[in-house]
């Protein structure tokens, strides 16, 4: 019995049960394009919303591409030993809708395909898989990882890939598929493996770009940049969803992994499987490294910050030392000089009744009483360290 349980056999495609319904009316058709105008600013073309692709496949050969769903499930009846491989990029509710009631999706996956932002994961309802993967590509001008959903339906004759974001390229992966037939002929499974490989795949030239920023911010710390602060913490942060979407894709695929013998998986995808799992542990454990390495360097940051600021205060704290003792000296001078002054000021009032004015030694007095004053102050003064 292979990993997703076969099909019913016979002339004619088994009918499906419509099992999901939505109380919501489904949403309106898009509006057309707006008129063209000539933009202030070039920018990239937006992703493209609906459907992507879809093809018909016998025996590992691609015998039709249909232009609508309502095509692909027509031509899918039509050939009842085909596969049906639809990739979506950002759905409708009406797309989602009638890919429940064609395919008898479970409303709870089509409701977390619909609504995104979901961890990744690994369900079954019945015969169909559900996946949810998160993609993640290395922009090089901004610097930073930018994070995609990719949720994929796997069923008996069916695959469905709802992407929400610009990673990965899918596209890629239906041509290296269509490229190896005796593969592609394995069924779903195959393409999920595929498609596996090709988001693990993704995560090597993010790992690569994240390590040269960690290089980068290692020589910053130690160049004292100030800003290199706010750039660690924007990389943990990328490193911890880094982290969300790697980590779960271990335990995921060791799954896999333990139903090889319980539905009978082909070796040659067995042997598929395995390397994609080593992948996925290789690069959790370099995001974990990562996450490590991060941590010491801020730490080691912080602690360079301290000194610097450490060494600022203890300068600051010399220079006002320095200061006070050339107050000191300044302040000690002034009130030296000030006590000649005073003793001046006295003995040169010109009044007739005064204390000793005609007295014979009242100048070698006044001299006298200065010097000791001030030798006195300077003694005093000097002993107390301010000159």
């Amino acid at each position: 019995m292979p990993l997703i349980a076969a099909k019913d056999s016979g002339n004619g495609r088994s009918p499906r049960r419509p099992v999901w319904r939505r109380a919501t009316p489904p949403s309106p058709p898009r509006p057309g394009p707006a008129p063209a105008r000539e933009p202030a600013v070039r920018r990239p073309p937006a992703e493209p919303v609906g459907i992507v692709q879809s093809a018909l496949y016998q025996d590992g050969v691609r015998v039709s591409s249909p232009a609508s769903l309502a095509e692909t499930y027509r031509a899918l009846r039509a050939q009842p030993s085909g596969m049906a491989w639809i990739g979506l990029a950002r759905p409708t509710e009406r797309e989602l809708h009638s890919l429940a009631e064609e395919f008898d999706l479970h409303p709870l996956a089509v409701e977390d395909a619909m609504e995104a932002h979901q961890r990744p994961k690994l369900e079954r309802y019945g015969d169909t898989l559900f996946v949810v993967l998160r993609a993640a590509r290395y922009l090089d001008a901004p610097e930073e990882v930018d994070f995609a959903e990719l949720h994929v339906f796997v069923g008996p004759d069916f695959v469905i890939t709802v992407r929400h974001g610009a990673a990965p390229d899918l596209s890629a992966v239906r041509r290296r598929m269509e490229e190896t037939p005796e593969l592609l002929k394995l069924g779903p499974e195959a393409v999920l493996y595929a498609i596996l490989d090709a988001v693990v795949d993704g995560y090597a030239p993010v790992v690569a770009g994240v390590q040269n920023d960690i290089d980068e911010i290692e020589t910053e710390v130690f160049r004292g940049d100030p800003e290199v602060s706010r750039r660690i913490y924007e990389l943990s942060r990328e490193m911890v969803e880094f982290q969300r979407a790697t980590r779960p894709l271990v335990g995921m695929l060791h799954g896999l992994m333990a139903g090889f013998s319980k539905y009978g998986t082909d070796e040659e995808l067995q042997r598929y499987l395995r390397d994609v799992a080593d992948h996925v542990t290789h690069i959790s454990e370099r995001v974990d490294g990562f996450r490590q390495a991060l941590t010491e360097i801020l730490t080691v940051n912080a602690t360079l910050v301290t000194q610097q600021q450490n060494a600022e205060m203890r300068a600051l704290a010399e220079a006002g030392f320095e200061q006070n003792e050339e107050i000191k000296k300044i302040s000690s001078w002034a009130a030296i000089l000030f006590a000649p002054t005073l003793v001046g000021t006295i003995y040169g009032m010109n009044f007739d009744h005064m204390p000793e004015l005609h007295w014979a030694f009242g100048y070698p007095f006044a001299v006298l009483l200065m010097a000791v004053v001030c030798t006195s102050l300077y003694l005093v003064f000097k002993r107390r360290d301010w000159l």
